[in-house]
């Protein structure tokens, strides 16, 4: 966690410097400034430290202070200072949220004591913040990445370690694999999720429009450009800036990438004014870049930044036991956006939906599910035979893992529920779970 500050707030030099000479000899880091205003600009919600502030400031006084602190963050703790005979005013700061007051003159172990004491509070009260945005970030992970197959559990753990981190990462995954939820999921896991999630297809894009549209242009700069254009990058200032495709993106525009990604500034065409930048890069592909880099057809020096870390997506023919509960969940999706009934699968169906290699992934069962959902059919090999499809025994295999796994979900892990359910012993469930490595 980030150190602690007591923020000093007086607009008497004297008593401003004494304070913080106090509380710097007990170790505390300290930040004096004069006025309400000047604190205003500094202190926001889940501000790392505490507030010691005068009742009587220029300007804006200390219970105008007091109000808009606790407007902006109730739990913050606020200790006023008074004058002799003020008693009054700190019953009503007390009554307006103040943790509490010193009236002057004050010694400066009664300052330190205060201050540690409110330190002590606020630290706890942001690390508890802290583990309940974390416990809500895995939370939503797990409604966001569907599945209960042991690579979603390890991708999930590892968006989890990387969310509140700076790392470029790389995702790389078959079409159709969710290489967007997943940087969707990096964003909004991290503290970046307020500020913007900016998302460009690198493919989508004419390459005479690449540099304009990302890096933005100033007005004149060409045929055209009528006003001054904030570019992607620029946009996602604070945020994720998402590059889906990024193997194609044009080898001139890679070069001004890595600038950006090297120095954090951005220049706009037509502007030799660097402009700061702090957007996080995730970039996507389905290709093998080290190959195109040695090949020469991508820059390696680009390869090696964006490659910090990479998240490898698994295809969908290589979790089968998620399908039926992917299936459950497009269907549901569907059925709210047709206004259809939600019919489920049989178990003919899920025998099927199982032992399909997926060539197109979860997109193609999405797309499935809402066929399903229309009326369609629910056949992935409808016209014609699948493409590899699995062998008898082994697809068996997979459709029985799969439905165990489902059995345990819908039953919350418990094994005598699950079992009743499948129509088998709880043993023989025992020793099918143990078999597929179940949990």
């Amino acid at each position: 966690m980030t150190a602690m500050t007591v923020m000093i707030v007086e607009d008497d030099p004297d008593v401003r410097l004494g304070c913080e000479q106090a509380l710097r000899l007990e170790g505390m880091a300290t930040r004096a400034v004069p006025s309400a205003e000047a604190a205003l600009r500094e202190v926001q919600a889940g501000y790392a430290g505490i507030v010691v502030s005068d009742i009587h400031l220029p300007g804006a006084d200390g219970m105008a202070l007091l109000r808009e602190l606790m407007a902006r963050d109730a739990a913050l703790p606020v200790i006023m200072i008074t004058g002799h005979g003020d008693v009054s005013l700190a019953v009503q700061a007390m009554k307006q949220g103040a943790y509490d007051f010193l009236e002057k003159p004050f010694s400066p172990e009664r300052l330190v004591a205060t201050c540690r004491r409110a330190l002590d509070k606020r630290r706890l009260a942001l690390e508890v913040a802290e583990l309940r945005a974390r416990l809500a970030g895995r939370e939503a992970l797990s409604a966001r990445l569907i599945g209960d197959s042991p690579a979603i559990g390890r991708l999930r753990q590892m968006i989890a370690d990387l969310a509140d981190t700076a790392a470029n990462v790389l995702i790389h995954g078959e079409t159709g694999t969710g290489k967007e939820l997943v940087a969707r999921c990096l964003h909004e896991a991290s503290g970046r999720r307020a500020r913007h999630f900016v998302p460009i297809n690198c493919g989508g894009l004419p390459e005479q429009l690449f540099e304009s549209e990302i890096f933005g242009h100033e007005a004149g700069s060409f045929t055209g450009a009528a006003r001054r254009r904030i570019g992607k990058i620029e946009h996602a200032e604070g945020g994720t800036l998402f590059l889906d495709e990024i193997e194609s993106m044009p080898m001139p525009m890679q070069i001004k990438l890595l600038r950006v990604l090297q120095e954090r500034v951005v220049e706009r065409l037509g502007s030799n004014l660097p402009v700061p930048v702090n957007a996080r890069v995730v970039a996507a592909t389905k290709a093998d870049l080290r190959a195109l880099a040695d090949a020469g057809q991508f820059r390696a020096d680009l390869y090696y930044r964006l490659n910090v870390v990479t998240l490898a997506l698994p295809p969908l023919r290589e979790r089968r036991e998620d399908v039926p509960q992917l299936f459950e969940h497009f269907v549901a999706q569907a059925a709210l956006r047709f206004e259809r009934e939600a019919v489920p699968a049989t178990a003919a169906e899920l025998a099927r939906l199982v032992a399909y290699p997926w060539p197109g992934n979860v997109r193609e069962l999405r797309n499935l599910a809402e066929r399903h959902v229309l009326g369609l059919g629910c056949d992935p090999a409808q016209g014609g035979a699948a493409p590899h499809a699995l062998p008898l025994p082994q697809a068996v295999e997979q459709f029985e893992r799969a439905l165990i796994a489902d059995a345990l979900r819908r039953h919350d892990g418990n094994l005598t529920r699950a079992s009743e359910a499948l129509g088998v012993a709880k043993t023989t469930l025992f020793d099918k779970v143990r078999k597929y490595g179940l949990n």
